[in-house]
């Protein structure tokens, strides 16, 4: 019986009809291996005979643990529905989050504890949350904190709140002292929850949401710890007119010829390879001081590998390197694949793969996925060389325009590469953080 199986755990499960509570049993019924919580905001007071007429409560919401496949699909497949209508939602793909909560697949979990759950009420999805605790960024941060992740809930506060209340009480039984995020498993996940520029569409790396989720966070007493801005930058047409495109012309041509450094030749994706190692290691390096961050392992390495080598133009991907060839600085960016993931919500097979080739080739806005430069190079003129590759390719193409993920609003070095730019700053994204 479900009641005898210590893999279940009901904490309160109330419901306000016969029915509702008839789902409930069935539900747990159906799920013995599993491991389910009946979180309630409130609890229910004054419980009748179940065989008459009921119990009174005042709310009903089952939270369930994501364990089987058939539950990370829904879990995955959630802000789909919750954003059908919302014409700025992007998806992310939908292999990648599949993989994310796959023990098997993310590297991460050899040094992350994970765990994921849906919000269920009268038998629909109503919300879903990730809970991470990630031991190497405790330790190099010297913090004890969990991090809530891929969170997204209809506008009700006790859906809310029992998902932040699940994460909550998990995060007291590992012995830490706060939860804060959204946050991924590293630093190349997604993060930050949108809390300006809503009227905006999304990029597939970062997140959308509601506006009313910054309501629901206060409510549930979680703060600001840091936020992330992102900028559209107008890109010219390179012309004599173009000053812009003519000054980054003259400080690349200045900095190739003082520090001796050359852009690596890349004609196709396969030249790129052998340097992907050397840009995940200067990652490694050049993002060490920024919020959060934990070095990548050689296994992650491979992962974003995987992810984003596929997108690389060798006209938006600019390798800068010594003598001896190593690597001083590179950027790679993208055409947007806002539209083409929405079309296919996500899902490349079977047939989504083509509108994300099509929007590669025709466009007119570049997505602006990684720069890095060696800590003791940056400002001095490095990052230009890349910004005029990256320009110039974006006038090959046709790209009137380019967004850059987001960026640490503290992070004054990479804020002031775009200072010679009409640049909007047009998104911004928050981190939350809440002692427990």
């Amino acid at each position: 019986m479900w009641r005898e199986n210590p893999q279940v755990h009901v904490m309160t499960a109330a419901a306000r009809t016969r029915a509702e509570y008839a789902f409930i049993l069935l539900f747990v019924e159906e799920m013995t291996e599993d491991v389910i919580y009946c979180t309630l905001s409130y609890y229910a007071e004054g419980h009748s005979d179940l065989t008459g007429k009921g119990f009174r409560q005042l709310s009903s919401v089952l939270i369930k643990e994501v364990l089987s496949r058939a539950d990370r699909k829904t879990f995955v497949e959630y802000p789909n529905r919750l954003y059908r209508d919302v014409e700025n939602f992007v998806p992310a793909f939908y292999g990648d989050d599949m993989a994310d909560w796959d023990r098997e697949k993310n590297p991460a979990f050899e040094y992350c504890e994970a765990r994921a759950f849906l919000a269920y009420r009268d038998g629909q999805v109503v919300g879903r949350i990730g809970a991470i605790l990630s031991h190497r960024a405790n330790e190099r941060w010297g913090t004890k904190r969990m991090r809530f992740s891929q969170v997204d809930f209809i506008d009700d506060r006790e859906v809310s709140a029992a998902l932040f209340e699940t994460v909550e009480n998990w995060a007291r039984e590992k012995g830490m002292k706060e939860v804060h995020g959204p946050l991924g498993f590293c630093d190349l996940d997604r993060e930050g929850m949108l809390v300006e520029g809503f009227d905006k569409r999304s990029m597939f790396i970062t997140y959308y949401n509601h506006p009313y989720y910054l309501d629901h966070l206060e409510a549930l007493g979680y703060v600001k710890d840091i936020d992330w801005i992102e900028h559209m930058i107008p890109v010219g047409d390179g012309g004599e007119d173009d000053r812009i495109y003519a000054r980054l012309k003259r400080i690349s041509d200045a900095m190739l010829r003082r520090t001796g450094y050359h852009k690596v030749t890349v004609k196709r994706r396969s030249d790129v390879k052998p340097y992907v190692r050397k840009a995940f290691e200067l990652i490694n390096i050049a993002y060490a001081p920024l919020y959060g961050v934990v070095e990548l392992t050689e296994r992650q390495i491979d992962k974003y590998t995987d992810k984003f080598l596929p997108l690389i133009d060798p006209d938006f991907c600019c390798l800068i390197a010594d003598d001896n060839d190593d690597l001083m600085g590179f950027g790679v960016g993208a055409p947007s694949m806002a539209e083409a993931m929405k079309k296919c919500r996500g899902h490349l097979f079977p047939v989504g793969w083509a509108g994300v080739l099509k929007s590669l080739k025709f466009n007119d806005t570049l997505d602006l996925f990684l720069i890095a430069v060696r800590p003791e190079l940056q400002k001095t003129g490095v990052n230009g060389i890349i910004m005029e590759h990256l320009y110039t390719g974006c006038v090959k193409h046709g790209i009137r325009q380019a967004e850059t993920g987001p960026q640490l609003e503290t992070n004054t070095k990479v804020h002031h590469q775009w200072k010679m730019f009409d640049v909007e700053p047009h998104k911004r994204r928050r981190c939350f953080i809440k002692e427990i």
